[in-house]
């Protein structure tokens, strides 16, 4: 199991994105009534996980740099993996950052979150960096769908509208980077179907289920979804922002068949990965 959760030097609370996120989350943040947890935490959980920080500059949190997350994985190589975060803003210097974090071997993939970093993940601007993980072959981690951050705020906290899947299949997937493996994070709700659609017709596109309980997304009322995710096992990864307990007490009241569950519980994302 890989669950991730993102990082910030300033405390929560300090700014009015962190405000409306811990009203919107019930607690800080980081999923309802979950602490952010500490490094000393994730460096003694029995799970691996996906660790960054947001390279963003629209909620006054200021980011960590990729060279601690990096550095903090490599410290502790047995439960974490470390993702860069650049804003494709950046530009040249962006690209320059990324090529000597993947050339270093201390980042597994790239972290982007288009409504906080206030682009479409189909932005042409983008494209020279998702270049560098494409030769690298590593995976670009993309939030799609509903974005807790900035809800309710006047203006939606000045997000960008939020992130289809479609915006991720326009071209990018299809021709400019049909290699490139991509994974749409939070199952795009509202648009979980659309995203099974997109994962079962490109096999390098991936779904992760982080913030929201399964049971939402193999409900019985939906057996297309069912069906499409048992058969084509288009349900790749997991990152749960909710608790991990909490999480796979509901995943083992799911109705799907047994040989799907470690698909979706690990042996999709070591594949991912490269953890094998």
């Amino acid at each position: 199991m890989t669950p991730t959760c993102t990082w910030s030097r300033k405390p929560r609370g300090s700014t009015a994105a962190d405000a409306a996120a811990r009203q919107y989350f019930g607690s800080d943040g980081c999923g309802a009534r979950l602490r952010r947890p500490s490094r000393r935490t994730i460096a003694s959980a029995t799970w691996r996980d996906v660790v960054f920080s947001v390279d963003e500059r629209l909620t006054g949190r200021p980011p960590v740099p990729n060279e601690t997350v990096a550095r903090f994985a490599a410290d502790n190589p047995d439960v974490a993996i470390a993702f860069a975060s650049i804003d494709p803003h950046r530009g040249a210097d962006g690209v320059r950052e990324a090529r000597s974090l993947v050339a270093s071997g201390l980042v597994r993939g790239l972290k982007l979150h288009p409504p906080v970093q206030q682009f479409f993940p189909n932005d042409r601007m983008a494209y020279p960096l998702y270049e560098v993980f494409a030769e690298a072959g590593l995976p670009v981690l993309f939030h799609t769908g509903h974005s807790g951050i900035g809800t309710g705020m006047k203006g939606g906290g000045r997000h960008p509208p939020q992130v289809r899947t479609s915006h991720a299949d326009r071209r990018m997937s299809r021709v400019d980077f049909p290699d490139m493996p991509i994974i749409m994070a939070h199952p795009a709700f509202p648009w979980q179907d659309e995203a099974i659609s997109v994962c079962l017709h490109k096999p390098t596109v991936y779904i992760d289920l982080s913030g929201w309980s399964p049971k939402y997304f193999f409900a019985d009322a939906n057996p297309v979804r069912e069906h499409d995710a048992q058969a084509q096992g288009a349900v790749r990864v997991r990152l749960p922002w909710i608790t991990p307990d909490r999480w796979l007490a509901d995943f083992e009241k799911i109705a799907i068949r047994d040989e799907v569950r470690p698909l979706i519980l690990k042996e999709n994302a070591v594949r991912l990965l490269g953890l094998a």
